[in-house]
């Protein structure tokens, strides 16, 4: 091998599908039904890659990002889909420069070539440079977010494309720099992204504005915590990628419902949506077993700016609903337990509106965390695979020895990473938990 050789990441391996899960498909047919019934933009066998800067490389850095958000999202509540995942993001990219080599083959190596059938591109935080809006250097962003579009377009037909509105520089918290600011400057940025997506038939996906949102009423309740949201102005901290990725995913007509169980604490009638309920006992307070089709996101509510951001939002309305309802009981208070493990000490008229299981530290949301924390470990597999192996130590130039010895570290992160998916996979599919309602 030559240090001019292509090192290309074929497409991850498919998993096979488990075939336990196969059993629990008739019983859990409304999750399984979901993606059809909301037509869920994403589908079985779909490769999706994520282009961008490092707003979007951020998920490499540990601190959770909208690109893994995403993933933990559609594996968690789309157990039985195999779709793969490709974060291409790249630290300090605009339409016109990278830091991974010249765009034109950036965009040949890292989307072309691991022939996605969807891509998502968001760029244009650094190409307007951190000043007021320039019409030269708007063009520059113009001329070249087309060229991006239509060599992935002509390259890959058929491909189905999202493109993203700059996410905000915060403005919002702080002073603006100068005159009305730069965020006002990725404003019509995004303008024109929308009108091109329109043009080009292809979805538009805003960040900036639910950001936005979110970090204005952020301000009001907490002026010092609310500029730890987006704690340099620009990389956002989880709490904002979490507002993106719902962004995305409603883009993608993604179903907020995880599962939505009711129970008639009188007469033991019992209605489920995505969910399985049975061995229901009622003796003084009540238990039942319960089989949901799909996990909740992972929301860590322990960290104060992501917690505000989210207490800002509608993100478990739009995003994570997993709503209990028992009508009809007898005591004041009821504490709720799952597998053994104690949830929360609920009022009875609590129960009876609905408590939103999504919201608390359950063993589901626990399994959700742990799917995404693999995800999270896959990603940076790649990203050591992919950034410093195969762009970096090849394109810096290395010994024959050394290149002798890149084949060899390339297969063996490849296995790493299958191991790790198969665990993805294998984590996310339904488990059957015990329920228990007992008087206060």
């Amino acid at each position: 091998m030559t240090r001019s050789d292509p090192i290309r990441r074929p497409c991850r391996r498919r998993i096979p599908f488990f075939a336990a899960c196969s059993l629990l498909l008739p019983a859990l047919a409304p999750v399984a039904g979901a993606a059809e019934g909301s037509r869920f933009f994403l589908r079985d066998g779909d490769r999706v890659v994520f282009y961008g800067d490092s707003i979007t490389e951020q998920t490499f850095w540990g601190a959770g990002a909208y690109a893994d958000f995403t993933e933990t999202y559609v594996l968690t509540r789309f157990p039985g889909l195999r779709i793969d995942f490709t974060n291409s993001g790249w630290g300090g990219d605009a339409v016109s420069w990278s830091g991974g080599g010249p765009v034109d083959l950036r965009v040949r190596r890292d989307i072309i070539a691991h022939r996605p059938t969807v891509v998502t591109i968001m760029l244009g935080m650094n190409d307007g440079k951190y000043q007021a809006f320039d019409p030269a250097v708007f063009g520059t962003y113009r001329d070249g977010y087309r060229r991006i579009v239509d060599t992935v377009r002509g390259e890959l037909p058929g491909v189905r494309l999202t493109l993203i509105k700059p996410s905000p520089f915060d403005d919002i918290t702080r002073e603006p720099l100068f005159g009305d600011g730069y965020n006002a400057v990725l404003l019509r940025f995004g303008r024109f992204v929308g009108t091109l997506a329109a043009e080009e038939g292809q979805m538009s996906v805003d960040f900036n504005a639910p950001v936005a949102a979110m970090l204005r009423k952020a301000r009001e309740i907490d002026p010092a915590l609310s500029r730890k949201i987006i704690n340099d102005r620009i990389h956002p901290g989880p709490g904002a990628h979490l507002l993106m990725a719902e962004a995305l995913l409603e883009g993608w007509n993604a179903p907020a419902l995880v599962a939505d169980v009711s129970i008639d604490a009188a007469t033991g009638a019992v209605r489920a949506e995505g969910a399985r309920v049975g061995d229901l006992r009622m003796d003084g307070g009540l238990a039942w077993t319960e089989t949901d089709g799909a996990l909740p996101m992972p929301v860590d509510l322990s960290d104060p700016a992501t917690e505000l951001a989210v207490r800002c939002s509608d993100f478990f309305d739009a995003l994570d609903r997993e709503p209990l309802r028992v009508s009809h009981l007898k005591a004041a208070a009821y504490a709720l337990k799952i597998d053994g493990s104690l949830v929360g000490v609920f009022s009875r008229d609590q129960l009876a509106a609905g408590v939103n299981l999504a919201r608390l530290q359950t063993p589901m949301a626990r399994q959700a965390a742990e799917v995404h924390r693999l995800i999270e470990r896959r990603n940076h597999l790649y990203f050591v695979r992919w950034h410093e192996i195969q762009v970096s130590l090849v394109q810096l130039g290395s010994t024959d020895a050394v290149d002798a010895a890149i084949p060899p570290m390339l297969r063996a992160i490849d296995a790493e990473e299958d191991a790790v998916a198969a665990q993805e996979r294998a984590g996310a599919q339904p488990v059957a938990r015990r329920y228990e309602l007992t008087p206060r």
